[in-house]
């Protein structure tokens, strides 16, 4: 066996190709890929302004709250994203079984629990929002007022995903 949390193999050389390879590390770089396009489509086209009136307002029903919250998640998942995939890579040098143990539940805490329900309610929040959003108030925006819903509903399975296969 590979004793507990994989403490067995800690202290192995680092091998990338194989840890690219692992599905945890593949889920992470997806997960961190979805959080840059809902930041980047709500940074980009989440504020407009009509002719008329040059302020700019959220295009998810003139509502603030959606577009930072969206923009909020988005930056927090990547860097979360960023995090943990730094602790996969030192992963494997931690032959403390607590250690490991804490890591793992902390990742599977965070992943499986808090950001699959954040990103759940980021995704029902802006599609509320949307579905309240009048047509005449987005033109040319609404195809990534759309793909930040996308990605929002994608990065809900994708942080489920990430749940840790200790090796």
């Amino acid at each position: 066996g590979g004793g507990a949390y994989g403490a067995a193999k800690a202290g192995g050389a680092f091998d990338l190709v194989r840890f690219v390879q692992q599905p945890q590390v593949l889920a992470r770089i997806v997960s961190a890929i979805f959080a840059l396009i809902v930041f980047a489509c709500l940074v980009g086209d989440g504020y407009i302004s009509l002719p008329e009136d040059s302020r700019l307002f959220c295009v998810f029903n003139r509502n603030e709250d959606a577009c930072r919250y969206g923009i909020g998640i988005g930056v927090l998942a990547f860097l979360a994203c960023i995090f943990f995939f730094m602790v996969d890579v030192y992963f494997p040098q931690i032959s403390n079984t607590t250690d490991r143990k804490y890591l793992v539940l902390a990742d599977l805490g965070f992943s499986a629990g808090l950001w699959t329900f954040l990103w759940f309610v980021g995704f029902c929040f802006l599609t509320n929002q949307w579905s309240w959003t009048r047509a005449q108030d987005v033109y040319i925006v609404a195809d990534s007022a759309r793909a930040a819903i996308t990605f929002s509903f994608f990065s809900i399975f994708s942080w489920v995903s990430e749940l840790p296969c200790p090796a």
